[in-house]
């Protein structure tokens, strides 16, 4: 039985298909703002008035808010998700958050309810995309046993591999948004000096395709380019937070992050131009606006 919190741009095609799996018994969903549910619900997902509820029903809890901050808004109280344990549950942070916040969340619950709810970190790649054709790839970090109750939960979504313990899903998504961000800054800015050049930006995207430059975020991204088109599908702003959790890491280790440092200020740049909520392909435009240095 499996209950999901943030049924958004990734959380609602995830529930679909986890609608969909042999390994799912029941899918329970809830949401501050219910009038989000109704695709859901008419798939078949139960809605829960309360995260007790949800709780209550679930032996598996996804969540796919934006932050752990956001869930540990519905941990307390009455109607809140620790009122309603009274059987093994496993936790799956779905978010890109803290390794060490979610090492410390994970403490919180054990002593807060005896051992009941474990913890698992599987923050995801792939974007909307990935969450609709059920390939994300899947980033898990937690105990093998933990993981073994999990993993074909996971498995109607995209591809789970577990990474080490717990906090080491989160370690290889802020790799993986490093990767992003610099991908995106480098197509961003080859887009800008490739039109101001007179070059046919169309073109130009589809021979780096077929070329080094390729990948599988140009391939989503490409046509938003062409067309500048920035309708949210993955905010740009989430990058900030990404990145701050890559620098925690690399710090944690001692790594020299000069990409990562350049990286950090673009993105805040954009979020203070205003340009936080639009899809990550808007750093296009925003190095457009930039004065030559």
């Amino acid at each position: 039985r499996v209950g999901l919190f943030g049924v958004g741009n990734m959380g609602e095609p995830m529930t679909m298909n986890l609608l969909a799996s042999e390994a799912v018994s029941s899918v329970t969903v809830y949401s501050r703002n219910p009038s989000r549910l109704s695709r859901v619900e008419d798939a078949g997902a139960s809605v829960a008035s309360t995260p007790r509820e949800l709780t209550k029903h679930s032996d598996v809890i996804l969540s796919v808010l934006p932050d752990l901050p956001q869930l540990r808004n519905l941990l307390e109280g009455p109607d809140g998700i620790l009122a309603g344990v009274g059987h093994p549950i496993v936790v799956v942070i779905v978010s890109t958050s803290s390794p060490s916040a979610v090492r410390a969340l994970a403490a919180e619950l054990d002593g807060a309810t005896g051992g009941l709810v474990h913890l698992v970190d599987a923050p995801v790649s792939g974007g909307t995309d990935g969450a609709a054709s059920a390939t994300l790839s899947i980033m898990a970090g937690g105990s093998e046993d933990d993981f073994g109750r999990v993993r074909d939960v996971l498995a109607a979504m995209g591809t789970p591999v577990l990474l080490g313990p717990l906090g080491s899903g989160e370690v290889a998504k802020a790799c993986n948004q490093l990767v992003v961000a610099a991908t995106m800054a480098a197509l961003s800015e080859a887009t800008v000096i490739a039109e101001r050049s007179g070059l046919d930006v169309a073109a130009l995207l589809g021979l780096f395709s077929g070329g080094y430059a390729g990948s599988r975020l140009l391939d989503s991204r490409k046509q938003r380019l062409i067309d500048k088109d920035y309708r949210v599908s993955g905010p740009a702003g989430f990058m900030v937070k990404d990145l701050r959790f890559a620098t925690d890491a690399a710090t944690a280790t001692n790594t020299a992050t000069p990409q990562l440092n350049m990286l950090s200020q673009l993105f805040t740049s954009l979020v203070d131009a205003g340009l936080g909520d639009d899809d990550l392909s808007v750093l296009q435009k925003h190095i457009a606006s930039l004065p030559r240095s």
